[in-house]
């Protein structure tokens, strides 16, 4: 006999609950389908165009979102907002993971003076300009915080393809979009305080259920809890599971943390990003901190391209076909005012005129924080949903405009503070522009060069540009033009066109980088062979696709050349030692290509370098073994 639930379900239509099931799988499946591959077609052809990746997945968005084709949107892509915004969450953990103290403080004159300048002063002037339109106190200064954040992403990337990362400019860039991710846990921990009464008293999480005494009680209480558990619990759970073996548990446990963590500070009426940053500053001293980078950064990429894409497909177009001239008029003002900020703090500090400008443009549009802050402020009834659309609109807008920006930089501004910063003498006419090989620099290292090419009948022309270097030259009998060899009209009349080879001797790293970077990109089949300054401009020239065995280390050599004369007066075999200095140089080029990915890690740094140490010394050991081996028979 059947049993009673079997009875009450007894004529239930199955199969019609079967296929509901199947449209939501499905509907789950095209969603996801659709996600990817926007992803997987647009990302490449935005990095194509120089626009980035943040861009390629915002118009990938705009592009799928329900406003457009209408291929995703609706609840299914409220849904996939909530679970992307969780890449924010892991990427404020992994940004506290980065802010180790030394490094804080190393950087502390760029990150909190002109960071903090920068912050502070938009946020004001937005707040002012909001609320002489009419703005209420709280909302003007949530939208001048929202605003005052700048895309970290999208400068960082166009930075490091222009080879800009590395200038005065760049480094006071990254330190001010790291100030601002920085600033970003204060600004989550305001904005409930702007929300509205009726917000908060509906607001979920077991703290406002406490008397209001007891509530900053308990928000301490998590945050220590926090820091103990990240100082001491987390390091032994770690070091238990990684002698498992199995990696795909530390992933697991990382994620375990950062949820555990979002989950508690949900419960206290914080935000969960906060917390997780939090716990970041905490692991950041940890020996575990790069297997949780490494874990974690999967999951990051793609939770943040999924949230760029659903904040793309959030862009409501019939907003801005509603209001285009409100829409231009604020995306070409946040604009002007950050810009104006930047550029009068930096002149205030007396930053240099070209690196003045760079930063004003390149900090000048909104941020992919602002979305977050956006989405959280209308959630907490801060600013209504159809102001928080037009502001999205207008940060992404503002981000789509950063390009263009960066190319009026490079193709107006900078080549004017380059032609006022050359002397007053002009160029030499260059007349021998059938020479192969094209030398820029003839100072203490390019001087060798020349002359040794020279004197095997290689015709070279060489460019320099200290007028008094040119003038000493020139009375010791060298053909040398004076004018600088990063112009790119003067290497044209030099005859860079027909030349075969490009040698780079400068000692001025943004020069070289500036100056690889223009050829690469008009002459892509020249050779160019470099003089690199030390390491770091090693990593930097493989960056800029120049071959290992293309650049040189301008002391590596000639040490190499002493260490064999030295060991030959030792008593060591002269012509072994010559095979060894080679393998020697063999084995530092290949050295080179594994200290690239972890170049900016020290710890990781230190440990490839300690191991080719110890192989290098054992191949070393290998081949005397041979020898003596060789000898006896």
């Amino acid at each position: 006999m059947p049993g009673l639930p079997c009875l009450l379900l007894e004529g239930v239509d199955w199969r019609k609950y079967e296929r509901l099931a199947l449209m939501h799988d499905s509907g789950f499946f095209f969603s996801a389908f659709i996600y990817l591959a926007t992803a997987v077609f647009m990302v490449p052809i935005a990095h194509k165009l120089g626009l980035g990746s943040v861009l390629g997945y915002l118009i990938g968005g705009a592009v799928i979102g329900p406003f457009a084709l209408g291929w995703v949107g609706g609840e299914q892509g409220e849904e996939a907002m909530h679970f992307a915004e969780f890449g924010v969450v892991i990427m404020l953990f992994m940004i506290g993971l980065e802010l180790e103290p030394s490094r804080l403080w190393r950087m502390r004159g760029p990150i909190f003076g002109l960071g903090g300048a920068q912050v502070i002063g938009t946020t004001t002037a937005v707040m002012g300009i909001a609320i002489a339109c009419g703005v209420g106190i709280k909302p003007a200064l949530a939208m001048g915080m929202m605003l005052a954040l700048s895309s970290t992403a999208l400068v960082l990337q166009t930075l490091q393809e222009k080879a800009l990362i590395r200038t005065d400019a760049g480094s006071d860039s990254f330190a001010v979009l790291l100030f601002q991710d920085i600033s970003v846990i204060p600004m989550l921990a305001v904005f409930p305080l702007l929300a509205s009464g009726d917000t908060a008293a509906g607001a979920h999480g077991i703290i406002h259920q406490l008397p209001h005494w007891a509530r900053p009680l308990v928000t301490l209480s998590a945050v220590a809890i926090i820091v103990a558990t990240g100082q001491f619990l987390v390091p032994k759970g770690f070091a238990v599971l990684a002698k498992t073996g199995l990696r795909e548990l530390l992933t697991a446990a990382a994620l375990l943390l950062i949820v555990g963590v979002a989950l508690m500070m949900t419960e206290v009426g914080l935000s969960p990003a906060l917390g997780a940053f939090v716990a970041g500053v905490v692991l950041a001293g940890s020996h575990y901190k790069h297997e949780l980078e490494s874990n974690l950064e999967p999951f990051k990429g793609l939770l943040l391209g999924l949230f760029f894409l659903a904040v793309g497909a959030s862009l409501d177009f019939q907003v801005i076909a509603s209001n285009p001239g409100t829409i231009t008029c604020l995306v070409v003002g946040l604009i002007l005012v950050k810009a104006s900020v930047v550029f009068t703090i930096t002149s205030f500090l007396k930053v240099d005129g070209s690196h003045r400008w760079l930063l004003s443009l390149s900090l000048a549009q909104g941020g992919e924080f602002a979305f977050a802050l956006l989405s959280m402020s209308v959630q907490q009834s801060i600013l209504s949903e159809q102001t928080s659309k037009m502001l999205v609109a207008v940060v992404a807008l503002s981000m789509a405009i950063t390009p263009l920006l960066f190319l009026l930089y490079e193709r107006v501004i900078a080549p004017r503070y380059t032609s006022v910063s050359t002397p007053d003498r002009e160029p030499d006419t260059i007349d021998q522009t059938d020479a192969p090989v094209i030398m820029a620099g003839f100072g203490r290292f390019g001087n060798f060069i020349g002359r040794f090419m020279m004197s095997q009948g290689i015709k070279v022309t060489v460019l320099e540009s200290d007028p008094d270097h040119v003038d000493m030259l020139r009375s010791f009998g060298f053909k040398v033009c004076y004018g600088d060899a990063t112009r790119m009209d003067l290497l044209h009349s030099a005859g860079i066109a027909e030349a075969r080879m490009l040698i780079i001797s400068l000692g001025d790293r943004a020069k070289v980088a500036r100056l690889v970077s223009e050829v690469r990109e008009r002459y892509p089949k020249l050779r160019i062979l470099a003089r690199a300054i030390d390491y770091d401009h090693r990593f930097e020239l493989l960056s800029l696709g120049i071959e290992t065995a293309d650049m040189v280390h301008e002391q590596m050599h000639s040490a190499l050349e002493l260490g064999v004369r030295a060991l030959s007066l030792l008593g060591k075999n002269a012509d072994t030692m010559e095979r060894a200095r080679k393998k020697w140089r063999d084995y530092d080029n290949e050295t080179i290509h594994l200290l690239v990915p972890v170049q900016d890690d020290d710890t990781a740094y230190a440990r490839v370098v300690r191991e080719r140490r110890i192989q290098l010394a054992q191949l070393f050991e290998k081949d005397q073994a041979s020898s003596e081996a060789a000898k006896d028979t």
